[in-house]
Parts: structure tokens; C-alpha cells; sequence
């Protein structure tokens, strides 16, 4: 899914320590990098390794049992339907492929068990009473139904790995068997040191020294479970490079201690459920094929077949023709990275080396083939050689360095060819040439992924401040302090600096920043890591879906509380061309992670539950869809009249006020009419002046409009009622807006007019149809308002009224601008819409204003 990704484009941000000459300290930062070098980040959906360590251990159709929602002493059998983090989407067993009882539930706080935890514990099991006449014989049906179907594990539902991801079931002490790379059916222990977000540091049981260590990701197929090479056949001895280190005696002492430790901490077999299977490959012994050099990862050799083990591996062979030292040989399998078919360098443009002893300038397959007497593999042996994964020359990622493993590099795409990448390897104290790398490699990494895991990325030599055009910036970063190793270590190693999965309720209330059809578009959720990171990520999606990101980033730098354990984060706005940067505090742990989520909806004024850890299936509780576009402000204690905050007025109670500034005065927008009878103006309902101080620096916050902004119009909340088609009819008189509502006499302009127009032009003998309601607009829904639209010459408009969520009381405070911006209209239809609008306006003073 592709939320589960979300938390990997977290951006990374980290300083080196002071260097013994003195400089001052600089920091890295993976955005601004990017950003300042007009670069592009790899997309992180290419990491397919990194999208499978995300994903939640139980897998669709595991069966559980679950208490009775109407009767919770009860439990009944239900399915894995889906799942998103720690929630899972369940269905009972007997609803068969009707999903309208699908619940969520949260594997961390439900009443969940193994099927055939409430027969050891004396429960009952009972179907649901929805369901509880569809079967005669409900235990019959549970054995059909079980058959053949596979049980949540016990401890994924209980203890210490209750409802942890499946990378996150390695912990460090837990051993695997790690296959040998010169011998496929030797296995030897191995222990896990760290666990890197998937990447592993592995050492051989019985050895203490560090230089023998190495580094794997978990879904490398050489790693299997404890007593795999037993039930297999297979060998259980260390690699002939290891042999001679130790006698057999200690080895085998070895080998009985960490059988023991792997007792005390089983690996949950979940963690090998992602592991590909290899199919069976078609090599045979004399075949010619290329191949990535292993020692050389910057070479591309020519290889022969050597050794066919199995009908799954097969040995592959530097080609040298000098017989002088021993072969250079590496076991491989159908699927095994790097193996390319011959010419396959001559027809992708790269350079072949030659093989050693080759006397010959110039190499050709054709004449080597004929004179070795060999044949070259078929590309049917090999894996597709074209797919890139959606990489392209000149993005960034992260890279292990080949010559130091436990090293992550940042690293840009120098060339694609096929499915080869080549890396340039940034930062590092010596330069090193550029490596080759698959690109399903599992050694590459998306952008923010060493940051996201708490791994230090090899920055010290980068160029931090590349030279480049002046960019227009609002507000000064402060400059960010140096975080000590010692300190992120804690900060890593300890739970409460990490949270759970934030949501995205889209259909909760937007309030007047937020666009709702940006909204939408947002990913279900963003997590779990980090606190400050996956808070960071949710607060630049609510900037990006903003209707002007500068205001909603200026309201965000006014949040805090004394009681929050917070840090500055630095977010960026874009809007009209200039680009905005602010400093925002940030909660680091946990537990006042919900706080600062409520806080930041208050500071929006939109549903407290729209960014939220709870997620909304249905409805929100606080009913909040069903709504008038103002009630969020007496929600949050604004007992006065609704409407937008008064210049350098906080949205949130108890805050100090700015000064205010003066508004400027603007020429009416809207085409008005006049009838020969009215004497008296009117003023359109949120008409009021848009500020362009969006790139004030230092100035309090000034008043801006958006499609659904309250504004300081007297409007009155009452129930709704539903308009049938409104009748047009003469009126003699304008009755104009109440008498205790100040009157503002502004000019007035009228459209050119033409055949075509529906609507009769201004004119001094003309006398225009006045509109009559049937229903107060204040009390119209979003389909009530769509109804209206479909009655006038705007129909085609409908569909974004729908889409953009707007009720009566957004209907009439929608203004030219707006409705040009957020509704992407250009003049001719968006003067076209407002004359409707200003219709209905007149209307409700006439009828409804007092």
C-alpha cells in the first residue's frame, strides 16, 4: 500500500561533528539538497524490498477469534480481510462475500485470540445474531470452514510481538541459518547484532571478531529459519573460508550454544513469508553468459557455467585464460541478481572486460564462443533485462558502499541500461569509482530511509551549499543544532520517541484553510516511525492542501504548549511563485501525540478527528460531515458572531493579539442589478478584501479568503430543509438587508450582453426577475446547493460543488476570487456562476436576513 511508504519520504536531517580544524558545523538536509540542485529523489514505490518491510505480519485470510461485538462475553471465528498497520479489517466467518459487516479493530487494544483459544479457556463461541438463523449446524460449518485455512499466530496476538510489523520480529540475540556463497547446500548459524530496518548485522555463531561480520537485508533467500538444513539434508558446517579459524570440537560447541539461545528467542516463521521461491533454472555446465563482477562491482565480465548443484543453483565462473591462481566462482540461482545474457553489453552500449589472458584487442562474443567451443545461455534463462523499476538517470538515493557494507552512502544515478544502475557515490573520504548496482538490489535505499531508521548516512564530504540561481524565501531558517550520536541512540533505542499510524479522515470537516478535493487526495495514513518525522510528513501534506500554504504554515508556527517535549522542525510552502519556511515545534514523543493532533485541528478550525490516530471508518463521531462550514468555530469557544478571525486575531482562545492592519479598499467584483424601483445597494457576502501580504516575513496574520471561509456575516444555524426548484417571479421592490446590518454603498458593473445570455442586461427601462426561495439557503445541504446549480444556466458546474463539499452557508460566502482559484474557473464562466450566486444572496436578505 502505498501509505505504507509514507513514513521513507520523511526528509533527513543531520549535522557532523566539528572537525578538528575548527569549521563550523553543517548540517545536511535531504530536501533542501535536492531542492537547491533542482534534483529528484527516487521514488520510493521502486524499493520494493523496503515496501515488503513495511507491511503488517498477519496476512489476508488468517483466521482468529474475536469477541461478539453485541455480546463481548461471546467470541466467534473471523477472517483477515485486510490490513493497515495494527488494524485489522475483519469479517465473521458465515458472511460469506457480503461486506456490510466489515469492522476494524486494533490488534493492540481488541479481544483477539488463535482459533481455538476459546476451547482451552472455556468461552463460548456464538455467531453473530445477524447471522445466527443462516446455519443449522454451526459447528459442521466451522469444520468446513477452518479446513485447510491457517490460524493468526499466538504470538502476534499476545505478549511482547503483539501486532509488530514483520521486520520488527528480528530483534537483536535471534538466529537464522545463513547458506553458504560458494557452497549452496552448506548452512552455519547465524546471530542478529542490529536490525536496520530490515537490514541486518549478522555474525557466525562461534566467532567474537568483528571483521567477519555481514551485512544482509531479511528477505535475502540465503537466510532461513533455525533447522532449516536439518529438515532439508543439508549440511550444517561454517564456509571453508571460516573452517580452519576453529577446531571441530569448538564449532560444534558453537553450534549446540546457539541452538540453545535460539530456544529462548524463537523467530516467528512470519518473517520468512515474504521470501521469493526460486524457480528452477535452465543453465547448463559450459554455457557462456555476463555477469556484474562480485569482487569489482564496477566491471561487467564475461562467465561460464561451471557446476550445475541442483536444479535450483548452479556454480558460475570467472572466464580467465591464464590459469594462473584459483578460480573466481559464485554460487547463483535463476533469479540471482546481475547475470545477463552475452552481447548484452554490446547492445546496452557498455564496455565488456576481456578476459584475462585474452590476447586480442578487440573482443567478440562470436569468435570466443567458436573458439572455446562453447555456447552461449539462452535469454530464456534469465530474468527480465529491461525493467528500470521506475528509475531514471540523475535521481538520488541511498546506497551501501560494496567496499565498507556497514556504510550507507548518498548515492545519484549516473546512467540506466536495462536493469542496471550505475552509482555515484557521494561524501565518502576517498573517492571511489562508480559501482553497478540491480535495481532490485537490496542495497539501495529511498531518500530519508537512514534517517527513518535511526542509521547514520555518510555525509561528511558532501558539498553542502551548492552555488545556484537566488530563490525568493519569506522567512529565515534558523540555523539547526548539532544532536550528539549518543543522544540519537537513546532517542532510537527508546519506544516513546515513536508513534503509531496518524490518519487522514477525509471525510471529516476541512474547515476554511483546507480544500477538501486536496483533502481526498491525501494517503489514508502516514506511519508508523518517529514522532517528530511522521508528524512532520502529515503537517507539509495539511500545507500542500491548503488554499493558501502560506497562511496555514504562519498559523502552524503559533502552535505550541508549555507541556509539550517538543523540537523545531524547519517546513516549506510554496504559493504564486514564492516560497515560504518556518520554524515549527513539533512533538517527540508518544504519548502527546494525540494532544498535538487535536491542537493542530483546533488551529485549523477543522473536525478534531480529520488528522487523527484514530481512524474514522464511517462516521465521525463527532458527526462532524453533517455540519454547517461554521460550526467548528463554536466548537472551539468562539461565542461571538461566526466569522474569519479579525486581523492578527489567533483562531485559538486565550492567545495575545497582534496589531491589526489596515484593509484596502477594492472596486465591487460582481455584476449587480438593478431594478427601476430599488434605490438602495448591497454588499456581497464575503467580498471582503483578499490580503497579497502572503510574503510578509515579520507582520501578524492577515485576513485571506478561501471557497469555504466563514466570514462576519450574522448567520443563523438552524435546521435544514431541503429547497424544491426556485420560481422565478417580478418584484416591484427591493427590501434590501436588515436594519441593525451596517449598509456599504459600493458601485456597480454590468456584463456585456449578447443573444446568447439567459439573463437580460442592466438597462434603465429593463425590470429583472427577481429570485424567490422556498427554503432558507443557510439551511441547504451539499445536494441542495447541487439542485440549485442544475436549475440554472450553470449545470456543467454541478460536479464541482459536489466534489469541494459546498453547502448553503459556503455557497454564500463564495466571492470571484475564490471561486477563480479553487474552483480553476476562468473569468467568463466564474462571473457566469457568481451572478447565480448573487441571485441567491439577494434573495436571502430579502427573505431570511431578519
Amino acid at each position: 500500500m502505498h501509505f505504507l511508504s509514507l513514513s521513507l519520504s520523511l526528509h533527513l536531517s543531520r549535522t557532523r561533528p566539528e572537525a578538528e580544524s575548527g569549521e563550523e558545523d553543517m548540517g545536511f538536509n535531504w530536501e533542501e539538497f535536492l531542492e537547491e540542485n533542482g534534483a529528484t529523489a527516487a521514488p520510493h514505490t521502486s524499493f520494493k524490498h523496503v515496501e515488503l518491510s513495511l507491511q503488517s505480519s498477519f496476512q489476508p485470510g488468517m483466521k482468529l477469534e474475536v469477541a461478539n461485538k453485541s455480546s463481548p462475553d461471546t467470541y466467534w471465528v473471523a477472517t483477515i480481510i485486510t490490513t493497515c498497520g495494527q488494524l485489522l479489517l475483519l469479517r465473521y466467518s458465515g458472511y460469506g462475500d457480503d461486506r456490510k459487516a466489515d469492522f476494524w479493530c486494533d490488534v493492540m487494544a481488541a479481544d483477539l485470540h488463535p482459533v481455538g483459544w476459546c476451547a482451552q479457556n472455556n468461552r463460548v463461541l456464538m455467531p453473530p445474531e445477524a447471522i445466527k438463523e443462516k446455519h443449522s449446524d454451526w459447528t459442521e460449518f466451522l469444520i468446513q470452514d477452518l479446513t485447510g485455512s491457517r490460524t493468526a499466530p499466538a504470538n502476534l496476538l499476545e505478549g511482547p510481538m503483539r501486532g509488530k510489523n514483520t521486520v520488527d520480529l528480528i530483534v537483536k540475540g535471534c538466529v537464522l541459518e545463513l547458506q553458504s556463497d560458494s557452497e549452496p547446500d552448506q548452512y552455519w548459524p547465524v546471530q542478529v547484532l542490529q536490525n536496520i530496518g530490515g537490514r541486518l548485522c549478522l555474525r557466525y555463531a562461534g566467532l567474537d571478531d568483528q571483521s567477519h561480520n555481514i551485512w544482509l537485508f531479511y528477505l535475502d533467500t540465503r537466510l532461513r529459519p533455525v533447522g532449516w538444513a536439518l529438515e532439508n539434508n543439508l549440511t550444517l558446517q561454517p564456509t571453508t573460508e571460516l573452517r580452519d579459524l576453529k577446531s571441530d570440537h569448538e564449532w560444534q560447541d558453537a553450534l549446540d550454544t546457539v541452538r540453545a539461545e535460539s530456544m529462548q528467542r524463537p523467530l516467528p516463521l512470519e518473517v520468512f513469508k515474504d521470501h521469493a521461491d526460486l524457480r528452477k533454472h535452465s543453465f547448463k555446465v559450459g554455457m557462456k553468459l555476463e555477469m556484474v563482477s562480485q569482487g569489482e562491482p564496477l566491471q561487467i565480465c564475461p562467465v561460464s557455467v561451471s557446476k550445475v548443484y541442483s536444479e535450483y543453483y548452479f556454480q558460475v565462473t570467472l572466464d580467465d585464460l591464464t590459469a594462473e591462481g584459483p578460480p573466481c566462482s559464485v554460487v547463483r540461482h535463476a533469479e540471482s541478481l546481475g547475470i545477463l545474457p552475452v552481447q548484452w553489453c554490446l547492445k546496452n552500449g557498455v564496455g565488456l572486460e576481456q578476459p584475462r589472458g585474452f590476447l586480442s584487442q578487440d573482443f567478440d562474443w562470436a569468435d570466443y564462443l567458436k573458439q572455446s567451443g562453447t555456447e552461449a545461455a539462452p535469454d530464456s534463462c534469465f530474468p527480465d533485462t529491461t525493467q528500470t523499476q521506475g528509475f531514471c538517470k540523475d535521481m538520488w538515493l541511498e546506497a551501501v558502499n560494496p567496499w565498507r557494507p556497514s556504510e550507507l552512502c548518498v548515492a545519484c544515478i549516473t546512467q540506466v541500461k536495462g536493469r542496471l544502475l550505475w552509482l555515484r557515490l557521494e561524501g565518502l573520504t576517498k573517492p571511489v569509482p562508480e559501482c553497478i548496482v540491480d535495481s532490485e538490489s537490496m542495497d539501495i535505499f529511498p531518500v530519508g530511509w537512514c534517517e527513518a531508521n535511526g542509521y547514520p548516512l555518510t555525509v561528511w564530504h558532501l558539498p553542502f551549499h551548492p552555488i545556484h540561481s537566488q530563490r525568493k524565501v519569506a522567512v529565515v531558517q534558523p540555523e539547526k543544532q548539532y544532536v550528539s550520536p549518543e543522544l540519537l541512540s537513546v532517542v532510537y533505542s527508546n519506544g516513546k520517541y515513536c508513534c503509531s499510524q496518524i490518519f487522514v479522515n477525509h471525510r471529516c470537516f476541512s474547515g476554511p484553510y483546507l480544500n477538501k478535493g486536496r483533502i481526498a487526495e491525501l494517503p489514508q495514513a502516514v506511519g508508523p516511525g518517529k514522532c517528530t518525522l511522521v508528524l512532520k510528513e502529515v503537517l507539509s501534506m495539511v500545507i500542500n492542501a491548503a488554499y493558501k500554504p502560506g497562511r496555514v504554515l504562519r498559523e502552524l508556527q503559533m502552535l505550541e504548549d508549555p507541556q509539550w517535549d517538543f523540537q523545531e522542525e524547519t517546513l516549506k510552502a510554496k504559493y504564486k511563485g514564492k516560497s515560504y519556511r518556518s520554524t515549527i515545534k513539533i512533538v517527540r514523543v508518544s504519548d502527546q501525540v494525540p494532544d498535538f493532533c487535536k491542537k493542530v485541528c483546533m488551529k485549523l478550525q477543522c473536525c478534531p478527528n480529520l488528522f487523527s490516530p484514530n481512524l474514522v471508518t464511517d462516521e465521525c463521531s463527532l458527526n462532524c460531515s453533517v455540519q454547517t462550514k461554521t460550526k467548528y468555530t463554536y466548537y472551539y469557544g468562539k461565542k461571538k458572531k461566526v466569522g474569519r478571525p479579525s486581523l492578527g486575531e489567533s483562531t485559538l482562545e486565550n492567545e495575545m493579539t497582534k496589531p491589526a492592519r489596515r484593509r484596502k479598499k477594492r472596486k465591487s467584483i460582481f455584476v449587480q442589478k438593478k431594478r427601476r424601483s430599488s434605490t438602495v445597494d448591497y454588499t456581497a457576502a464575503g467580498s471582503s478584501q483578499d490580503s497579497d501580504d502572503d510574503d510578509a516575513e515579520d507582520q501578524s496574520i492577515t485576513e485571506e479568503d478561501s471557497s469555504s471561509e466563514p466570514r462576519d456575516d450574522h448567520i443563523v444555524v438552524s435546521s435544514r430543509g431541503r429547497p424544491r426548484r426556485a420560481v422565478n417571479q417580478r418584484r416591484d421592490t427591493y427590501l434590501g438587508p436588515p436594519l441593525d446590518r451596517p449598509v456599504r454603498r459600493r458601485s456597480t458593473r454590468s456584463l456585456s450582453y449578447n443573444e446568447n445570455t439567459k439573463y437580460p442586461p442592466v438597462g434603465p427601462c429593463e425590470e429583472e426577475e427577481g429570485l424567490v426561495l422556498e427554503t432558507n439557503p443557510l439551511e441547504w445541504t451539499v445536494s441542495d446547493v447541487v439542485d440549485f446549480i442544475k436549475s440554472t444556466d450553470c449545470a456543467a458546474l454541478s460536479k464541482i460543488f459536489l466534489e469541494q463539499d459546498i453547502d448553503g452557508q459556503a455557497l454564500l460566502l463564495l466571492t470571484l476570487p475564490t471561486v477563480q482559484e479553487c474552483m480553476d474557473l476562468k473569468l467568463g464562466p466564474a462571473i457566469k456562476l457568481c451572478h447565480q450566486i448573487e441571485r441567491v444572496k439577494v434573495a436571502f436578505y430579502a427573505q431570511y436576513a431578519n
